[in-house]
């Protein structure tokens, strides 16, 4: 199965004076990428999701590792893909790469809430049966 990837054109503001990406903007990107395999699933992003479905998705754990230096050099492409789907929450695992190269690594659970309450819920059938075609476990 081949995992989803989102494109990230990464911007001279995003580095340091190093001249690599600030440690903060990494979860950004893996974050941006999540929404990103969300919207290409489910035909919208996370304000499509609370707003319209009324299905909200916090994070409840995000551990990552850092492999190499992020630069404007190259695009970062993220790849996505679900691990693991409970009751009340799911697990995504996404690497960066640039120019073939892996920057970094995370993996991140969620829980589904109903918005209008901001109680724990399980996610709809179609989400269900959308995430189980989709999990493979982290490398």
């Amino acid at each position: 199965m081949t995992e989803f990837e989102h494109q990230i054109r990464v911007g001279w503001g995003d580095c340091d004076p190093a001249r690599i990406v600030y440690t903060g903007r990494v979860p950004a990107f893996a974050l941006e990428s999540i929404e990103a395999w969300w919207e290409h699933h489910t035909g919208g992003g996370w304000f499509h999701m609370e707003l319209d479905r009324n299905i909200g998705t916090p994070f409840v754990s995000i551990a990552m590792t850092m492999r190499s230096p992020i630069t404007p050099r190259h695009r970062l492409i993220c790849r996505v893909w679900p691990t693991k789907l409970g009751e009340t929450s799911i697990g995504f695992h996404v690497e960066g790469f640039q120019n073939g190269v892996l920057c970094f690594e995370g993996d991140f659970v969620c829980v589904f809430v109903a918005v209008d309450q901001f109680k724990k819920t399980r996610p709809p059938e179609e989400i269900r049966t959308l995430v189980l075609s989709k999990i493979r476990p982290a490398r």
